[in-house]
């Protein structure tokens, strides 16, 4: 009957052309279009034809050809190799020295296979949708919305659906474009849509004509089989079945869906769990509840990492987050946390009345952060990387975090969703527990 490459990641996409040339029915989706999708001089023709806005971008295949791109468009960028699984390879590249160790390092470049570049969105929000399309319809549930910005890839980063922080009009832009994307590319079975949003303008940034690890998670937060309806369509060429899209509809969700993913670090202790554009998890989990920030804290209770309701926090950022860092201390003293922070970080606090006590950071002499997280005296640390000409930097915070299993977080966006979970529990105390059935009929009850 034939064989459907949707179902399994990146590694069955890059087989479907050659299982097609030696005679295997490709079902659904044609390998010809998960080509297109991955060739970005196709891809962004068709986007220049839907009149659908993309990073500017590049192929390179050698160190001259990546530099001259770099220079066109505007440092940073980021770099990646095509037909990758998991982000393998990718990289925000800030400057020429950067970029040519990069593309000297590459292996198996070739014409066929280049180095995409393409501009990095600066403090841009991410987002996602998936969609279930029977190559004339297509049909998206929802949008999801990261919690980490552009930069994170997103099977590492948490994200939240429905969105909490786009606005309506962000949201159906982004059904829209995926709609017409779907329909354009005549993708049959399950697609799903990268974008990131910078200054309030939506773009594109890549198609995965395939099943996502988001699937499960639209599947169960908006009571819809894609699954199942995925493989009505993909089979009904060969049964004769109608199209089961255009009798879906759009509900509304009353409550939030929070995904996190899930790290092996402490199997690895000694390697500094940053987050970035190369997906580093391997696993997540989903909380629900009418409160975001409690589905937030339900998600960090499932990937064994507890959120404290009180103690201490520890808090040492890097220059560019310091601002949204006297948020987060207000967000915690107000919740009766007591703040420690590194010399810096501390002024500022100080400087904005916030009342911290400076601790040294490992250089500077002791006691310091590292005694304390090693003595216990440290119940939630906030820290985010440094520039990288710094010659210290603070991965010994984050190693120790890991090492006496204490809650971390190393961007401002999850530190600000951790304090979050953290007051809503503390205030309103931890919500009762319901099975999906019971949560989706209390759903129809109420409509």
């Amino acid at each position: 009957m034939g064989v459907i490459a949707q179902f399994g990641g990146q590694t069955p996409l890059n087989l479907a052309a050659d299982l097609e040339k030696n005679g295997v029915k490709i079902l659904g989706t044609a390998p010809a279009v998960i080509d297109l999708a991955e060739d970005r001089d196709q891809f962004r023709a068709m986007m220049d034809k839907l009149e659908i806005p993309m990073p500017e971008a590049g192929m390179a295949v050698n160190v001259e050809e990546a530099l001259e791109i770099a220079d066109r468009i505007g440092y940073p960028v980021m770099v990646r190799p095509s037909y990758v699984l998991g982000g393998r390879g990718m990289e925000v590249v800030y400057d020429a020295e950067s970029m040519t160790g990069y593309m000297e390092a590459a292996v198996g470049v070739t014409p066929d296979r280049p180095i995409l570049i393409d501009r990095f969105l600066v403090h841009a929000t991410e987002c996602e949708a998936d969609a279930i399309s029977d190559g004339t319809h297509a049909f998206v549930p929802a949008v999801m919305e990261h919690i980490e910005l552009a930069g994170v890839h997103s099977g590492d980063s948490a994200c939240i659906i429905p969105s909490r922080h786009l606005s309506e009009e962000n949201v159906r832009t982004i059904k829209e474009y995926t709609r017409r994307i779907a329909e354009e590319m005549h993708v049959r079975g399950l697609m799903n849509m990268q974008y990131a949003i910078e200054n309030g303008k939506v773009y594109v940034l890549e198609a995965n004509p395939r099943a996502s690890r988001t699937v499960p998670l639209v599947s169960k937060v908006c009571n819809i089989r894609m699954v199942p309806l995925a493989i009505d369509i993909v089979t009904g060429e060969l049964t004769g079945r109608p199209s089961p899209v255009p009798g879906l509809k759009e509900q509304e969700i009353p409550y939030y869906g929070v995904k996190e993913a899930v790290f092996p670090f402490n199997m690895f202790q000694e390697v500094d769990p940053v987050l970035g554009p190369e997906m580093r998890s391997t696993g997540e989990v989903l909380g629900l509840s009418e409160s975001w920030g409690e589905a937030f804290y339900k998600t960090q209770e499932a990937s064994q990492t507890r959120l404290p309701l009180e103690g201490t926090v520890l808090i040492s950022v890097s220059d560019k987050d310091k601002d949204e860092a006297v948020e987060v201390a207000k967000e915690f003293k107000a919740a009766g946390f007591k703040i420690i922070a590194s010399k810096n970080t501390c002024r500022r606090l100080e400087e904005n009345g916030l009342k911290a006590e400076m601790i040294n950071k490992l250089q500077e002499g002791r006691p310091n952060m590292y005694d304390l997280i090693t003595n216990g005296k440290v119940d939630v640390i906030i820290n985010t990387p440094v520039e990288k000409e710094r010659k210290m930097d603070d991965s010994y915070l984050r190693k120790a975090a890991i090492k006496k299993k204490v809650p971390y977080a190393t961007t401002m966006a999850a530190a600000k969703a951790m304090i979050g979970g953290i007051r809503f529990v503390k205030e309103h105390g931890n919500g009762q527990v319901k099975s999906l059935q019971e949560l989706h009929a209390s759903v129809r009850d109420k409509e």
